[in-house]
């Protein structure tokens, strides 16, 4: 099963994409988290991936592809994964269409405040949750994301989950839908 996560920084991805992965025993993988990861090596690509994560930015298209691809190419997601935060733009929906597709595609909605709440309230000691960095990723996600959204709505494949519920009550919502 190829699960894919949709939802603006806060809306609570990376809970659900845990919770799945216990669930169903599919590997989870977060593309914020591999982009995080990269940024701390001293390489170039490091060196780049930090700047363009802490000004809030998008990694653009050919270099994500490149990487999310080379992840899911690894043994441990040829049965199967729950993917977090890829894709963001309908260029990469597209390639990833081509290249490995996805069952199904869970939304989960959150308004802008809601999640500016989460993430103010929650610990960190990510370079890369600034306010403003945060403020410009959660623009960023309606402008380049909302093409997506309707890729895969038009697709059948998207279902909208009511991600300002309480934590269990959102896995439940999404867990009906994959078990459609």
């Amino acid at each position: 099963m190829k699960i894919v996560l949709i939802g603006i920084q806060g809306a609570g991805k990376s809970t659900q994409g845990n919770l799945l992965s216990q669930e169903y025993n599919i590997p989870y993988l977060s593309s914020g988290h591999i982009f995080r990861q990269m940024s701390k090596s001293k390489t170039k690509l490091g060196r780049w991936l930090k700047e363009t994560l802490n000004s809030g930015a998008l990694v653009p298209d050919e270099t994500t592809l490149d990487i999310i691809f080379e992840y899911l190419d690894k043994p441990e997601y040829a049965n199967g994964y729950i993917l977090d935060g890829f894709p963001r733009t309908l260029a990469q929906a597209k390639a990833f269409k081509e290249r490995n597709g996805v069952d199904k595609v869970v939304l989960i909605d959150v308004d802008d405040k809601e999640a500016l709440w989460r993430i103010s309230g929650r610990v960190s000691d990510r370079e890369d949750e600034t306010l403003q960095a945060i403020r410009k990723r959660i623009s960023l996600f309606h402008e380049s994301t909302s093409t997506v959204v309707e890729y895969y709505q038009d697709r059948g494949i998207l279902i909208r989950v009511d991600g300002e519920q309480d934590v269990d009550d959102v896995f439940k919502d999404i867990k009906k839908y994959i078990t459609k």
